[in-house]
């Protein structure tokens, strides 16, 4: 039967559990454990696919379509172990399907209240689907005291009761904040956190506590008196320098794992085996060079808007022993001058994803720079559109070129897509309709043309990636593009929506329309990225 871990955070939000969630994980995996991980996040929002990117962050996008919280990707960098629309649940989900079920008549005319249906749809969710899983490690979003997550602490505590004795831990992620006059760290607010936790019902087992230096022995006591832990259960969580690919070994010389095996009574716990974390450590630390990628978008104000980006961008880099440098680009600045100064010193220039009309055009002129100047450039989903729409104006006279996203024009060269195949099903979408989960969602298969760059990076002509986008590339200027040298270089099985597209003669240009950087993992980089920084390697000799 599996044993269940529950993550919470108190004091401030953005401490980390979700990386934290991930490295335990990783140091189960590494004991030979199986683990699954979930989440569960307060907000209304039926998933955060109509967030604003910079108010959320990155939408993370499952196999089978689900989009998800952005730290569904930290569980499967960690783990290897691909999520689905199972790991991720929010307040407004429970709320539509309990809805739905009281208007069928479900519940045979009884008052549908927060205790017991809502916890019990979070119980459900979370004990789901387990089977032959030897960890559930479980993340409760946001802070102790946050009214909207009363019902899913409420759950969590539940659990604890009916599952038996011994199979559930709590582990609270704290903050310990140094006051510099005072010259000492703070424990007071970890203790009014757990004070909250307690008063609903929830005595942790563990915490872990985020500092920027070691927690004296006396604070160490102090915290284990007053929040009624065991003094080896105050685990350091100190901030670690360079790569989040050290937490794992920092949190396991930390105690964590053992602490958490020995809360359960697992003593003595099996050896872990920490090879691939050192060695991946070993490749970020260790590089034998250095590359600088410009990254061309318009949320570059908060950087998780690309957390799975930039990730990628550092496994591709640890791919080939060299540092990988961002420079983050907002791309309005190039509509209103020359991006010349902006790139000519870079040796690799990456569009990302993004919707709507702002800023479009200054990513229109970065693909042309990259064109001209022979630069590698990497156009992902919104950015291989781009690179279409500017190669279509620019080689083959279609001089206004456009998007159908951007508004009505003569020359829709990327338009709307209304049906795709899913499988043998056929799917369809309005554009009047809503915006929520109406995308194309989730892995598709591909079908790459023999002989082609991208068939030679991936090593084979079939493939399968994550997409999230709602806009195609038109086949009718297929033509006169391949004409002019953009070859269609990967299409859907049916042969009806573009897949990829590449410059054939130029070093390395290439646009996909999915994200392969949701599927890169630090002990397995994508071989897009591990190719687009190959390239990027090659021209920093050239700069």
């Amino acid at each position: 039967m599996a044993r269940y871990i529950f993550i919470t955070g108190g004091v401030v939000s953005s401490l980390g559990k979700g990386l934290a969630s991930a490295a335990l994980g990783a140091l189960l995996q590494a004991r030979g454990y199986t683990v699954r991980l979930r989440k569960l996040d307060p907000y209304l929002n039926v998933d955060p696919g109509t967030m604003s990117p910079t108010q959320h962050g990155e939408v993370f996008v499952t196999d089978d379509g689900a989009e998800t919280d952005l730290d569904l990707g930290h569980y499967e960098r960690f783990t290897g172990r691909s999520a689905n629309k199972q790991d991720n649940i929010t307040t407004g989900r429970i709320y539509q399907e309990l809805i739905a079920r009281e208007r069928r008549g479900d519940f045979l005319g009884a008052t549908v209240q927060v205790i017991p249906h809502v916890t019990n749809a979070i119980k459900e969710f979370v004990l789901d689907g387990n089977e032959g899983v030897d960890f559930v490690l479980t993340e409760i979003g946001g802070t102790v005291g946050d009214i909207e997550g009363l019902p899913f602490f409420e759950a969590i505590r539940q659990l604890g009761n009916d599952l038996p004795r011994g199979h559930v831990v709590y582990i609270h992620v704290t903050l310990l904040p140094y006051i510099p006059t005072a010259g000492e760290l703070k424990t007071k607010p970890t203790q009014h956190s757990v004070k909250e936790l307690r008063s609903i019902g929830i005595q942790p087992n563990i915490l872990l506590c985020r500092c920027d230096r070691e927690i004296p022995r006396e604070e160490r006591r102090k915290l284990g008196l007053f929040c009624n832990v065991r003094e080896s259960a105050v685990v350091e969580a100190r901030d670690v320098e360079g790569s989040i690919y050290d937490v794992p070994a920092a949190y396991h010389a930390a105690g964590l794992d053992r602490e958490v095996l020995a809360a359960f009574g697992i003593e003595p716990a099996p050896k872990p085996n920490m090879r691939r974390w050192e060695s991946v450590s070993n490749s970020y630390h260790n590089p034998e060079g250095e590359v600088t990628i410009a990254i061309v978008g318009k949320y570059t104000g908060l950087k998780d808007a690309y957390k799975s980006l930039t990730e990628a961008l550092t496994h591709g880099g640890m791919a080939n022993r060299v540092r990988v440098n961002l420079e983050w680009i907002e791309s309005e600045i190039f509509e209103d001058g020359d991006p010349a100064p902006h790139l000519e010193n870079v040796h690799g220039i990456l569009v990302p994803g993004g919707f709507g009309a702002r800023g479009a055009e200054g990513k229109i002129l970065a693909a042309k720079f990259a064109r001209e100047r022979r630069a590698p450039y990497f156009g992902i989903c919104f950015g291989m559109q781009m690179a279409v729409i500017e190669a279509a104006r620019s080689l083959a006279g279609v001089a206004h070129a456009n998007s159908t996203e951007f508004g009505p024009t003569e020359e829709p060269v990327v338009g709307l897509m209304t049906e795709w195949m899913r499988g043998n099903e056929l799917e369809t979408r309005r554009a009047e309709g809503d915006l929520g989960g109406t995308m194309r969602l989730g892995a598709y298969r591909a079908t790459l043309a023999a002989g082609s760059k991208i068939a030679g990076i991936y090593g084979t002509t079939a493939i399968s990636e994550r997409h999230r986008h709602r806009y195609e590339v038109n086949t009718a200027y297929r033509q006169r593009l391949e004409e002019k040298g953009l070859r269609f270089a990967g299409m859907s099985p049916d042969g009806l929506l573009p897949e990829t597209v590449e410059l054939v003669d130029h070093p390395w240009f290439v646009g996909v329309q999915f994200h392969p950087e949701l599927k890169s993992r630090p002990f397995d980089p994508h071989p897009l990225f591990s190719s687009f920084i190959e390239a990027a390697k090659a021209q920093s000799r050239l700069v």
